[in-house]
């Protein structure tokens, strides 16, 4: 992984990277700050290590946040202002699609923000920015419209369409997402940047941290998707940790379409016995939860010991009733998800739920792009997660 004063000794050779330059739209000012605190430490290391640091002008900084202003008037158009020069930056724009806490008024009335009203601001900022920057970069840790990413009848194909758009008309260089519901969909931008990257070694970091008594092998462990789609970031999972993989298939109504979808009949699975196993259930995300809770409650019925749920976005978007009852009937036991969503103040304060954070690894990011070094080491975290395990004694 690339330092601060890698970058220092690569700029002296004659290697510039751009001016730097983070914007967080609405919702994204906590994790933004986050960020932006771990890269002002690594440069102003580099800078007081370096006699000769003599870098060009705006490399080190207070801070590297763009402020941004997306005003809107009484019928709820909007427009983006930008209060500072972009010209010749990287610009990195945080865009969190699913905050519904972001509100707006409308006619007087206070409107809760949707994706799309997230997805307008975005488009907004890049238009406001004229073509000036050097470069653009759009971190959307979950991928908007990312589950409308195949057609099955007359349908819209808003992934793709919303991904043309930013890189084809608005000029964007790279999208970086975290976990996408299918990875397949950067096939509409071919020659642009699409990161996918993976919260694992995060994921992992937290479980070892949050809970007792873990034992990361065959005879105490098992990773279970649940669902067929899943089982690529399962196998992962088992992979890395050296346990056995299992799966749930969704036998699903097809006769009929509730909420815009296939309702499930029932939750079938495909693995070894799970009597007295600590069972790791991991997904992309947790919409309504009820596919957990079924997924939960059938493993405990097979006499599994520990449930534990890994999902890098908690949505929750029927409420936390439902989580709360089955961790006071031992259904699970702690929830993980990363800090890259909106969570709501009740999901924080609940003891079944742990929060990963994420910042440090997207501030990585966002140095690594700024200074033109690869980002293989950060894509793939597997030497990080053995000896993070070797550390802590579970991996010979």
């Amino acid at each position: 992984m690339s330092t601060a004063n890698d970058s220092a000794k690569k700029m002296r050779s004659g290697q510039v990277a751009g001016k730097l330059g983070i914007i967080a739209l609405p919702g994204c000012e906590e994790i933004a700050k986050k960020i932006d605190k771990y890269i002002v430490n690594w440069r102003s290391e580099a800078l007081n290590s370096d006699e000769n640091s003599l870098l060009f002008e705006g490399y080190y900084k207070d801070s590297y946040i763009i402020k941004t202003n997306l005003p809107r008037f009484g019928t709820g158009e909007a427009k983006a202002v930008i209060n500072q020069s972009v010209r010749g930056y990287d610009i990195f724009i945080l865009i969190d699609a699913f905050n519904y806490s972001e509100t707006f008024s409308m006619h007087g009335i206070e409107v809760p923000m949707s994706p799309d009203d997230h997805f307008n601001n975005l488009k907004r900022v890049i238009a406001a920015m004229g073509g000036k920057p050097r470069r653009i970069t759009v971190i959307m840790p979950m991928l908007y419209e990312g589950r409308q990413h195949k057609r099955t009848s007359r349908e819209s194909l808003d992934c793709a369409m919303a991904l043309s758009e930013l890189c084809n008309l608005y000029n964007v260089d790279s999208i970086l997402t975290v976990d996408a519901h299918d990875a397949r969909v950067q096939n509409a931008i071919p020659l642009k940047g699409f990161e996918n990257v993976s919260p694992v070694y995060q994921m992992i970091k937290s479980f070892v941290k949050n809970v007792d008594n873990i034992h990361l092998d065959k005879e105490h462990t098992l990773i279970v998707s649940p669902d067929e789609g899943g089982m690529s970031r399962c196998i992962y999972y088992a992979t890395v940790l050296g346990l056995d993989v299992g799966m749930f298939y969704k036998r699903r109504d097809y006769s009929t379409i509730v909420n815009g979808r296939n309702p499930i009949i029932s939750h079938e699975f495909l693995g070894d016995d799970v009597k007295g196993m600590d069972v790791m259930v991991v997904d992309d995300m947790i919409s309504s939860g009820d596919s957990m809770i079924e997924v939960a409650t059938r493993l405990k019925e097979k006499g599994a010991k520990r449930i534990f749920i890994f999902s890098s976005f908690g949505i929750f978007c029927e409420g936390l009733n439902s989580f709360d009852k089955a961790y006071d009937a031992g259904l699970i036991t702690k929830v993980f998800t990363t800090n890259l969503i909106y969570r709501s103040p009740e999901l924080k304060a609940r003891p079944w739920y742990v929060e990963v954070d994420m910042s440090k690894y997207i501030a990585y990011f966002i140095d690594n792009i700024n200074n033109e070094h690869s980002l293989a080491t950060l894509l793939n975290p597997v030497d990080r997660i053995n000896s993070f395990l070797k550390k802590n004694g579970l991996k010979d």
